[in-house]
């Protein structure tokens, strides 16, 4: 039987869909219902949100501020099942909120989606003041409820269990423990780690708190906690080692494991680390989302330039591509689309992974196991016994893995793998320095490619900024970069800060790429042992980019900016 539209998707909006679709807005989480009702009008979710504002008669609130004497008002968990919050509104900034919970004024309300009377019902239940409506962006009106309420903050509210919303009373019709909300709070931190695109997790004691933090990125950002946070610390580390099956009476040694997590359509393989610290266990969770949209060249940031310069290695049926960089500078994910480029019916592609980050369908991916002695040099001899015309091995770590890693592209197979250098002539010195006779190094390197990942302005408030000549002539000095240019620049992008990047300026990161090919030139510096400077000077002097040039592109381009630039070419060139 096909369900009715919700009571709240005014009737205006609900004659324009199918039976189908309405029963797909109802279905819908709250902070959903916006981008499934968007897809089936075929709107931008924007203009999706102006029809329903109008459809409903309510008005679209933005630059939202929380109203932070109403937040009392409001049990946590009737503020995450609805997806609504008290703001300011009509306050100029400045100005202390009033003792809103004493008056009976008007108290506004931001909601993700226009109230049914369910909602304005349980509304009544904790607070006589008349609500106003306002409809806002979903993502900002749920960001604001985890800053101001914490993640997960439902889950562990304090107090009777009155409230149970109709959405969710089939799963809370019976009395809810304390087990029961430790393991609804570990699913919410999960799940709202991916909802913000989090790579990592860490679960961090200290004295007097559980702290949380995500890796976001590549930077770590604090996240907002419950307050009662720190009585359900025990429970909630017994947890995430239950879910890892590791040892909970063990505390005094690190421990490694792994959890497979599904929520919401999304799967994810979570490699999980213990190490006993003063206060408790500290744990930290790395998320690998196996089903996440594979990135193309084009989407990882590579200019057409720099794709052809690859391509025209990627042909090639022998020799090695080395991609280089820091850890979380996106090395594996360039591997992944450099396969994802050559993949075909006619090539055996083989790859060695810890971890396996991607799926890629019709190639053979094998996940190291080290400790049942399964290393990356062992996989690869075997490797070399199954016919394959591509190897990609995850890294090269050691001298063993190295010397197979070089055989094999000179015995004709095409080799792909990843080193840890700061730039790209300096993978050359760092197998050498490894043990690697040079002329075979010489011999089997065909491309190396340094990469790092800078944050991507967000495309929605970006907006262009006068710039200081002479902070934008020292900065072009410290990239290498010319000078002069600074003479014909006026105004770059700038970050801003909208609801839609939750008020960073940034959404996503984007890579910049320095492509170091050996000449004839550079072939006889390395086998007379010349240093690091010395081909990475070569190397520029025969055409190729270094990372701050290639920074330099995307921040004319309005990809990124010099700050961002500096940021990461600096901290991991020291």
């Amino acid at each position: 039987m096909i369900a009715t539209a919700p009571a709240s998707l005014p009737d205006s909006l609900a004659a324009r869909l199918s039976d189908e679709q309405r029963q797909a807005v109802a279905e819908s989480s709250r902070e959903k219902r916006l981008a499934t009702l968007a897809a089936a009008l075929k709107l931008a979710e924007p203009e999706a949100l102006t029809a329903l504002a109008a459809a409903a008669g309510l008005d679209i609130a933005s630059n939202l501020e929380p109203d932070l004497a109403a937040r009392g008002l409001l049990p946590a968990r009737l503020v995450h099942d609805y997806q609504v919050i008290p703001i300011r509104f009509g306050v100029p900034a400045g100005e202390p909120d009033a003792p809103a919970a004493l008056s009976t004024q008007p108290l506004h309300l931001a909601t993700a989606w226009p109230p049914d009377d369910v909602m304005a019902d349980w509304l009544r239940t904790f607070t006589p003041r008349p609500p106003v409506w306002h409809l806002a962006v979903p993502e900002r009106v749920h960001q604001l409820i985890i800053e101001n309420f914490g993640v997960g903050s439902g889950s562990l509210e304090d107090g009777d269990d009155s409230y149970v919303a109709p959405e969710t009373a089939s799963q809370t019709e019976e009395v809810v423990d304390e087990d029961a909300a430790v393991v609804r709070f570990v699913t919410d931190v999960i799940s709202q780690a991916v909802e913000d695109q989090a790579t990592d997790i860490h679960w961090e004691p200290q004295e007097g708190q559980l702290r949380i933090r995500y890796r976001v990125d590549g930077l770590l950002v604090p996240v907002p906690v419950p307050q009662n946070l720190l009585r359900f610390q025990d429970a909630i580390i017994s947890r995430l080692k239950i879910m890892a099956r590791l040892n909970i009476s063990e505390k005094r040694l690190p421990q490694d494991g792994r959890i497979n997590f599904k929520a919401n359509g999304t799967t994810l393989d979570i490699r999980v680390s213990t190490i006993p610290t003063i206060y408790a266990e500290s744990i930290s969770l790395r998320l690998l989302n196996q089903k996440k949209e594979a990135y193309t060249m084009d989407r990882i940031g590579m200019s057409t330039d720099e794709q052809a310069q690859i391509t025209q290695i990627l042909d090639y049926p022998h020799g090695i591509v080395l991609v280089t960089g820091p850890t979380g500078s996106g090395k594996s994910t360039s591997l992944n689309a450099f396969l994802r480029k050559i993949n075909s019916t006619d090539l055996r592609i083989i790859t060695i992974e810890d971890p396996i980050e991607y799926e890629v369908p019709g190639v053979n991916q094998m996940q190291v196991r080290p400790e049942i002695g399964l290393s990356f040099a062992d996989a690869l001899r075997h490797v070399l016994r199954q016919d394959p015309d591509v190897i990609m091995v995850g890294e090269i770590r050691d001298k063993d893995t190295a010397e197979i890693a070089i055989r094999a592209s000179l015995t004709g197979h095409l080799v792909f793998s990843t080193l840890h250098t700061n730039d790209a002539p300096g993978a050359i010195t760092r197998l050498i320095d490894m043990g690697i006779e040079p002329f075979l190094v010489a011999s089997a390197i065909e491309l190396v490619i340094a990469q790092r990942l800078v944050r991507r302005l967000c495309p929605q408030c970006a907006r262009p900024a006068p710039v200081s000549k002479i902070k934008l002539i020292e900065s072009l000095a410290i990239l290498g970069c010319n000078a002069a240019e600074a003479e014909l620049i006026t105004e770059l992008n700038s970050p801003v800060g909208c609801d839609r990047c939750r008020g960073t300026g940034y959404r996503g990161r984007i890579g910049i790429f320095e492509i170091f090919r050996l000449n004839d030139e550079m072939h006889e510096l390395v086998l007379k042992h010349e240093s690091t400077r010395t081909l990475a000077e070569t190397a520029r002097r025969n055409g190729m980019r270094t990372l701050g040039q290639s920074g330099w592109e995307k921040v004319k381009a309005g990809y990124t900016t010099l700050d961002e630039v500096l940021r990461v070419i600096t901290v991991t060139e020291k």
